[in-house]
């Protein structure tokens, strides 16, 4: 079990641990940005097409019998 610290130390260790993490610039974070969005537009467009497609055939079969 972890031994109980004071607040005080626990913000010293949590101030020097945050300065070790390299942050993204901000033209990085720009670009992962609009890369997410892009995926997330393809994404979309092919789940749509393919609800699309899934029920335009279900509905065939289903009438097929008609």
């Amino acid at each position: 079990m972890a031994s109980k610290s004071n607040p005080f130390t626990f913000l010293q260790q949590v101030r020097t641990e945050t300065s070790k993490v390299t942050w993204p610039s901000r033209r990085e974070t720009m670009i992962s940005t609009v890369m997410v969005l892009v995926m997330v537009v393809f994404a979309a467009l092919f789940f749509f097409a393919a609800d699309q497609l899934i029920g335009w055939l279900l509905g065939f079969v289903l009438n097929f019998g008609n």
